[in-house]
């Protein structure tokens, strides 16, 4: 069997080149040497000098052509091994090979910046991902934990040493890795409660994970109903006391009245005004409570067809203080609890008609419909809205005699049936708009 030959390295091919490139000129001054008559001692001495400088040239040619592609080689070396402190002496210049240097080098800066970059954004992921109130936890494609942060941590009462590696079901993660991707749960957590999930997936080092975040929703919803009792308690503290407060007042000088001895003239008179401003308040507070009860007992919604138009024009006619125009829309049918939206659009024209009754003004109604989307709306052409931001706040109004519960009930209606309710300054003139939108279906 015949080996092949090696071929020859760079290195050996640059000497042999070097070599050959001499050769035609040591050869003619040593045959001028051993041709001149010279003596045997000058014939060897001379030879042995010219062959030293030639083999001496070819080496220092090798050298030249090969140590700057080591050095070129090194560089190269470092970066692909992330080190980019080490520059090329000699770079720059006209010449290829200081132009080779200053390129490499060159390359070395922004890739320092990006890695300190990748660096510095990799430290901020995981400070964030250690501090931020949020269960975050990968898992791969067999199922075992490959990453969680403190938060999950406490969400299933285990540290991190425990959890990694395990299989994702043991720790009670195996529901979260089934059924929809963005979903709440009732989980079976040691911390337990309610947990809002959203599932993904990405890749790291080429394997594909599922991430898990899971966000606590109880102590949310208890904090918001804690917000929700105290503003309750404090709107119902301050109607209470606006009538209890007028009533302990009348009784104690009705008190008076009666222990006077002899009472006077006028006693009977002052006993029937007293009796009556405390029924008057009581009465009203009465009003208040029953208003209260209605909002928090709102039914869900029997949806049957309803006729827009009919629907608009009969709650229109039933104004009778200030003109109410109907500005017809199209020919359309909705699925809706007819009794809920009437209440509704009861409120809605009432409150238009109380606005407009003070600049004398009129209300129109209309409806348009778009895009499986039906949009009432109710414009009056009163003084506007002052303040707008509390027009939905349980309770408040602006009105004497108001209660506070038309808009709040009109909204829950609104949104029990899958729409929503606006209410706006008009853009074009003074006065307000009020705009239902319902879905069609």
């Amino acid at each position: 069997m015949v080996r092949r030959r090696q071929p020859l390295t760079h290195e050996e091919s640059v000497f042999l080149l070097a070599l050959a490139g001499g050769a035609p000129a040591v050869l003619i001054a040593l045959l001028l040497l051993w041709t001149g008559g010279y003596s045997a001692k000058v014939q060897w001495t001379a030879g042995l000098l010219v062959g030293a400088v030639w083999l001496t040239t070819a080496f220092a040619v090798r050298a030249r052509v090969v140590r700057p592609l080591q050095t070129l080689s090194n560089l190269l070396a470092a970066l692909r091994e992330g080190d980019y402190s080490i520059r090329a002496r000699g770079a720059g210049g006209d010449d290829a090979l200081g132009l080779a240097f200053a390129e490499v080098n060159a390359i070395g800066t922004p890739l320092r910046e990006q890695r300190l970059g990748a660096l510095e954004a990799g430290a901020l992921l995981r400070t964030v991902m250690e501090e931020i109130d949020v269960a975050v936890v990968a898992v791969d494609g067999d199922r075992r934990v490959r990453l969680v942060n403190r938060a999950a941590e406490r969400m299933l009462g285990s540290s991190a040493a425990r959890l990694l590696g395990r299989d994702a079901r043991d720790v009670g993660l195996g529901p979260c890795l089934e059924g929809a991707p963005r979903r709440v749960i009732e989980a079976l957590f040691p911390a337990g409660g309610r947990w809002e999930l959203r599932r993904s997936t990405f890749r790291q080092g080429g394997q594909p994970l599922q991430l898990l975040v899971l966000s606590d929703l109880s102590r949310t919803l208890r904090e918001e109903e804690r917000q929700v009792w105290q503003r309750l308690v404090r709107v119902l503290s301050h109607e209470i006391n606006n009538s209890l407060a007028p009533i302990q007042s009348i009784a104690g000088s009705l008190r008076r009245v009666l222990e006077r001895r002899p009472r006077p003239p006028d006693a009977d008179a002052d006993l029937a005004d007293g009796l009556e401003v405390i029924a008057s308040r009581s009465e009203s507070l009465g009003r208040f409570m029953a208003s209260y009860a209605r909002m928090a007992r709102l039914p869900q919604p029997r949806l049957a067809p309803l006729d827009v138009g009919v629907w608009v024009r009969r709650v229109a006619g039933l104004e009778k203080r200030v003109p109410v125009v109907v500005r017809p829309g199209a020919p359309i049918v909705v699925r809706a609890d007819g009794d809920q939206l009437d209440q509704l659009l009861i409120n809605l024209v009432g409150n238009a008609a109380d606005a407009s009754l003070e600049t004398g003004g009129g209300v129109t109604v209309g409806w348009t419909a778009s895009d499986g989307r039906l949009a009432v709306t109710v414009e009056d052409e009163g003084p506007g809205l002052p303040e707008s931001s509390n027009l939905f706040v349980p309770f408040f109004t602006t009105k004497r005699q108001g209660s506070g519960i038309g808009l709040v009930l009109s909204r829950q209606i609104a949104e029990a049936h899958g729409g929503r309710l606006t209410l706006e300054n008009r853009p074009d003139r003074r006065g307000a708009v009020a705009r239902l939108e319902l879905p069609v279906g």
